[in-house]
């Protein structure tokens, strides 16, 4: 049965893990669609979607009509993309609970629950007047049972009651509130066995952080799990791992990180928080990692304090950081396990998955190489989102080669991730003022979803000043040789031109005869 977004989103804010995965399944596309007309690199929409999700999830409380989860969704993107471009900070604590009373054991709403929901308003005031009483003081007063009824037995048994008929009118009335059953999720606990910084050479010669690569081992069964974070995420890790001085460092990374890079360690959001807990009395009881939708990976960070205990979701990065900085165990999901982890032996943890990392060719560049592709791919550096994903399941959806004078861009999975390209980016010296023009000849083969040509103009290394996005016509299903061409202005300002060629889903395409021009 097609369950509609509003009873999905109902049923999420409830507990039902899998009515929110069901979310992510059905909007993912349109949020990507959505990222890769905002980003200014199209590798990173996947980071913008992550994030999304992940901002959807811990802020579903607040969205006023579940049935619109689409377009609420949407302007998540959009805000995301202006955080992103603007390198505002992600708050870690910024959606913390008020209140973190369990909800009971027998499953009844939480008092937020009952506040928000005005079908729950009617369930209360359909009560007993004593069983009404008891229920409004408790939940809505936050008074102790002793101050209820005559006493702390009459009130437990007036709330024992109350619950009892709350479930049954809701069962009857409104299925869709009652909490799903607990499905408890067997974890493996793993320790952060190493942290790092996988470097790409810029245009100008310099270099920057391109991914942490985190591996999480799992001693007693010989695995590891290797975590690829995109920089901004991996930071906070880095920092709280970073070696003090030489020769009196603890186990983490295997050299220190780059200078200039990480700030100081004691100065990032994760030691903040970890002060404020202390302050307030609470603790980190521990970091799970488990995935909220396909590919959408999250850290519930669970916290006890003077107020009971509960959960905060946050990004990978951030929960990676918070549980090193407290002390604090990381578990993983088993089923995660299963599927990620390899066996590992000896102490070499890093080389497994390092060779899954594809070096990017860099160095200063003003002019395209190797347009006739006359040396394979030479030249050329293959991405897009299937090596951004943070699990690194997918590196090999997507495989690329040239011959003949003809490059070839193939999914190599019935149903691969996200996107692949092939590309090059050149400074912007010879081109400023004037207008490029990105062309070649290309043939299509079985693509269920696009393809086509890509040119990126931008400002800074990780195009913080987007001076221009274009595209060809898009390219489906099958097609003999077709000329396209995409043409873009190139600002005064502008630092570096990135054109592509893209394949997203099933199929094939080919590109031959290539020229990148100049014109005025």
């Amino acid at each position: 049965m097609d369950i509609g977004d509003g009873d999905l989103v109902r049923r999420a804010r409830s507990g039902d893990a899998g009515a929110f995965r069901l979310l992510v399944e059905r909007h993912r596309p349109m949020a990507r669609a959505r990222a890769v007309r905002l980003a200014a690199h199209r590798d990173d929409a996947d980071d913008i979607v992550q994030e999304a999700f992940l901002q959807a999830f811990v802020a579903l409380g607040q969205l006023r009509d579940p049935d619109r989860f689409g377009a609420w969704l949407a302007g998540i993107v959009r805000n995301v993309h202006r955080a992103a471009a603007r390198r505002a900070p992600l708050l870690l604590l910024g959606d913390w609970p008020e209140e973190l009373h369990p909800a009971s054991a027998q499953g009844v709403p939480s008092a937020d629950d009952l506040d928000r929901a005005q079908a729950l308003r009617s369930a209360v005031a359909d009560l007993p007047a004593g069983q009404r009483q008891a229920v409004e003081l408790y939940y809505y007063a936050d008074r102790p049972v002793g101050q209820i009824a005559a006493s702390p037995g009459a009130a437990k048994a007036s709330l024992h009651k109350a619950r009892r008929h709350l479930r049954a009118h809701l069962t009857a009335h409104r299925p869709d509130l009652i909490p799903a059953p607990s499905r408890r999720t067997s974890m493996t606990t793993v320790r952060i066995a190493r942290a790092e910084p996988r470097l790409d050479q810029r245009l100008d010669g310099s270099t920057a952080i391109r991914h942490v690569l985190v591996v999480l081992a799992d001693e007693p069964g010989h695995r590891a799990m290797g975590l690829w974070l995109r920089s901004h995420e991996g930071r906070d890790l880095l920092r709280v791992l970073h070696r003090p001085a030489r020769g009196t460092e603890p186990p983490g990374p295997a050299a220190d990180p780059p200078a200039g890079e990480i700030p100081a360690r004691g100065t990032g959001p994760e030691d903040l928080a970890a002060r404020l807990l202390s302050a307030a009395g609470s603790a980190v009881t521990g970091v799970d990692i488990d995935e909220l939708g396909p590919d959408v990976l999250a850290a519930h960070i669970g916290v006890t304090g003077p107020a009971g205990t509960g959960q905060v979701t946050a990004r990978l990065g951030s929960g990676l950081a918070l549980a090193a900085a407290t002390g604090a165990p990381v578990r993983v999901a088993d089923a995660l396990m299963s599927r990620l982890a390899i066996p590992v032996s000896g102490d070499d943890l890093l080389g497994p998955f390092v060779s899954q990392t594809p070096d990017r060719p860099g160095g200063r560049r003003s002019q395209p190489q190797n347009l006739a592709f006359s040396d394979g791919l030479d030249g050329w550096m293959i991405g897009g989102g299937f090596q951004a994903e943070v699990t690194g399941a997918h590196r090999r959806d997507y495989a690329a080669a040239a011959a003949g004078g003809v490059a070839t861009l193939a999914a190599a999975v019935p149903r691969p991730y996200s996107d692949a390209f092939i590309g090059q980016a050149v400074l912007a010296d010879d081109y400023r003022g004037a207008t490029v023009t990105f062309s070649g000849e290309v043939r299509a083969e079985n693509v269920a979803d696009q393809a086509g040509l890509c040119l990126h103009v931008a400002g800074g290394n990780r195009g913080g000043r987007q001076g221009g996005h274009a595209e060809s016509p898009i390219i489906t299903g099958s097609s003999d040789w077709t000329r396209l061409t995409v043409t873009a202005r190139v600002p005064d300002d502008a630092d570096h031109i990135r054109f592509d060629f893209t394949l997203m889903g099933p199929g094939q395409v080919e590109l031959r005869n290539v020229e990148l021009t100049r014109a005025g």
